[in-house]
């Protein structure tokens, strides 16, 4: 196959064409989606005729996949198959995917299966573009830093706001409660780049007071929201997009009128993540070996 690779914006994100998704990929043409995944860090792929098994075995390319969610039912008859269905709430706040487990995914598809007439944009953030803009103390402070993250997320709407159906579904999201102690800043395994992994997730910096963690916090996020590090895609029918969990952050903006959107997703299991100093993250509370394997460690290039 002759692979054609086009960037999107200058620092996130380009549309891959030349690739039959619904065939088995060769090793060249894996190496080769894996290098632009490194660079770009967002793969968008059009055209998509794929099902949910179909899905899956592109996303094996990658790695051993995850289950679902820890804690989210998967859709049925496809246990590695989470539905991102605007009917089963809407995942409004930036983040990275499972950054509460110890070894999150290295990798996310998602898949269009219902687009909105307009608006349901997803929002895809490059966290090692935002490294670099940091000015130099604030970088070095960084590197030094670690995060608590948890799912017992610090939800913006009071618990009285809430109707029942979101009340069952934020219980079912906490049903097992995980909290990992995370690098601020995560060395990539395979560019050896650093990247802020942070996102909503994250919940308090180790050793200061949760008031003190959300102003350190609100302050390293800016850089990653910063819109020239900001990927903006509009969903049409048909796609795919592949994107580098471990140096990247997503939204997906709720904007669409309470219109049918879904999504389909598949995740592929990661490494343990590394700081600057060569420590590993660490698991603090919940098992989530029902969910990934620890994929092995790869040596950065």
């Amino acid at each position: 196959m002759s692979i054609e690779i086009h960037k999107v914006t200058a620092r996130i994100g380009a549309r891959v064409g030349g690739v039959d998704l619904a065939r088995p990929l060769g090793a060249r043409t894996v190496a080769a989606l894996r290098e632009a995944l490194n660079t770009h860090k967002a793969l968008v792929f059009d055209d998509v005729r794929l099902d949910d098994a179909g899905q899956e075995a592109f996303a094996r390319h990658f790695g051993d996949l995850t289950t679902a969610h820890p804690t989210v039912p998967a859709v049925e008859g496809a246990p590695n198959v989470l539905p991102v269905d605007s009917e089963q709430g809407r995942a409004n706040h930036w983040h990275t995917d499972v950054t509460f487990v110890l070894n999150p995914p290295q990798a996310s598809t998602l898949r269009s299966v219902t687009v909105p007439p307009y608006g349901g944009e997803t929002l895809i953030a490059n966290a090692a573009a935002a490294y670099r803009d940091l000015p130099e103390p604030l970088r070095r402070l960084a590197d030094t830093l670690w995060a608590e993250h948890t799912n017992d997320y610090d939800y913006a709407v009071p618990e009285e706001a809430v109707d029942e159906e979101e009340a069952v579904r934020r219980a079912q999201f906490t049903s097992i409660r995980y909290r990992t102690a995370h690098p601020v800043v995560r060395v990539h395994p395979l560019t050896g780049e650093r990247g802020l992994f942070i996102g909503g997730f994250a919940q308090r910096i180790a050793g200061l007071s949760v008031p003190e963690s959300r102003k350190i916090l609100d302050l390293l996020q800016a850089y990653v929201t910063r819109p020239e590090n900001v990927l903006r895609w509009r969903w049409s029918e048909h796609q795919l997009v592949l994107f580098d969990n471990r140096i990247t952050q997503h939204y997906a903006i709720d904007n669409y009128d309470g219109l049918p959107r879904r999504l389909n997703r598949v995740t592929v299991a990661g490494d343990v993540p590394v700081g600057v100093d060569g420590a590993e993250s660490r698991s603090l509370e919940g098992d989530a070996s029902h969910y990934t394997a620890v994929a092995p460690v790869a040596v950065a290039a």
